[in-house]
């Protein structure tokens, strides 16, 4: 997978995971506490999130019971 490829993943999983939770940009970065700035240009991909950030991401709302 190239970065590009993996930059659109990345976007489409976080955006996945927001409609999940039927929540806007401002109340899950709120919850998450990630800068809504932050969170918009992920989604954007004007910026690269770390790889590591989605799968914390994943895993926190999973533990919270947020996903079914």
């Amino acid at each position: 997978m190239d970065k590009k490829e993996n930059i659109e993943k990345q976007i489409h999983t976080l955006k996945e995971i927001r409609d999940m939770l039927n929540v806007n940009r401002t109340e899950f970065s709120r919850y998450m506490g990630i800068p809504l700035r932050t969170l918009e240009e992920w989604e954007a991909g004007r910026r690269k999130m770390p790889d590591y950030v989605l799968r914390l991401i994943a895993y926190y709302v999973k533990t919270q019971k947020w996903l079914k």
